[in-house]
């Protein structure tokens, strides 16, 4: 009489579970769920990066050669013959300091991209939140950051030991907003990664559009030139200098610059002698700009969220 009740109550509940609807099983709720997976976003993460440095001889040495290569290209011809960064204090390190940044954003808006396309076969093996692509190209961005940061840090000390202005003073202030720059870079090209990998798919010329537009990034951040260009009207219009200082990349090339270039050098470092225009944090607004932007850059990852939502349901045909 057991026996038949367990048959039955087996029989009733397999009854049950017929009425439960059939979901997909990479099902997520979004970016959130890529870091509650957090071993399969790891193994993303290793993967690509070995992927990366496969069958060279160098290997990670080119994480330091590259960006050093590109440093010292750009400081000879915008440093060099260009008039030394137009008499700008340490001028090498307010250039890397800003090409650190800008690297990581672009190279994590064109991973995020390519991220659908270029993990296909492993979108068709198994069921995981494809969000998990856009989201490791970002980590992967983050961790071949790490040697130009070695390198700036580097160059910092350097220029205290040996150079004429004052010892490299850094203090907890500067750090915090470099490190809120990187925020900064890391949820826009997040949010960016997620939209376009997914239009990427649909339209496969769509990342040759993206790398051309990342090409022209670095020249809209006061990096190659000082803030002050743009601040004392001379150059454009001041009602432009607000459009220019909403560029979310200006910002965060900034707040890197205060954290490791205007510590190297004298406190008139960053003024223009001739109008006294500086950066803004020494009018107060920097830190200010900073969080706005940060504030602006999670709503266009709930943005970025919700466009990869609606075409991620395609990605599969479009293969």
């Amino acid at each position: 009489m057991s026996g038949a009740t367990t048959d039955e109550g087996q029989v009733e509940q397999r009854h049950d579970l017929a009425h439960v609807p059939l979901t997909s099983p990479s099902k997520t709720s979004g970016v959130l769920e890529v870091f509650r997976r957090r071993y399969l976003l790891r193994l993303l993460v290793r993967r690509e990066i070995r992927a990366r440095y496969a069958g060279t001889g160098f290997g990670l040495a080119w994480s330091y050669i590259n960006p050093l290569t590109r440093f010292l290209t750009f400081y000879a011809v915008f440093g060099l013959l260009l008039g030394r960064g137009m008499g700008l204090e340490n001028f090498a390190i307010h250039l890397f300091a800003g090409m650190v940044l800008v690297l990581y954003f672009s190279e994590t808006v064109t991973a995020g991209t390519r991220s659908l396309l270029s993990n296909k076969a492993v979108i068709g093996k198994m069921a995981m939140p494809r969000e998990m692509f856009p989201v490791a190209s970002m980590l992967v961005s983050l961790w071949h950051t790490f040697p130009m940061m070695v390198i700036l840090t580097v160059a910092c000390l350097l220029t205290g030991w040996f150079g004429d202005g004052p010892a490299w003073h850094p203090d907890l202030l500067g750090f915090g907003a470099a490190a809120l720059g990187f925020l900064l870079m890391m949820v826009y090209g997040t949010a960016l990664g997620l939209m376009f990998s997914t239009i990427n798919v649909i339209f496969r010329d769509f990342q040759r559009i993206v790398a051309t537009f990342m090409n022209m990034i670095q020249f809209s951040a006061p990096m190659m030139y000082p803030y002050f260009l743009i601040a004392d009207g001379r150059r454009i219009p001041v009602e432009y200098h607000d459009i220019y200082v909403g560029n979310p990349v200006a910002v965060a090339v900034m707040l890197i610059q205060r954290g490791f270039w205007y510590p190297t050098c004298s406190p008139a470092c960053a003024v223009d002698p001739e109008t006294g225009a500086d950066l803004p944090e020494f009018v107060g607004d920097l830190y200010s700009r900073g969080f706005i932007m940060l504030g602006i850059g999670v709503l266009l990852l709930v943005l970025g969220q919700f466009v990869f939502s609606r075409l991620e349901k395609s990605v599969p045909e479009r293969l």
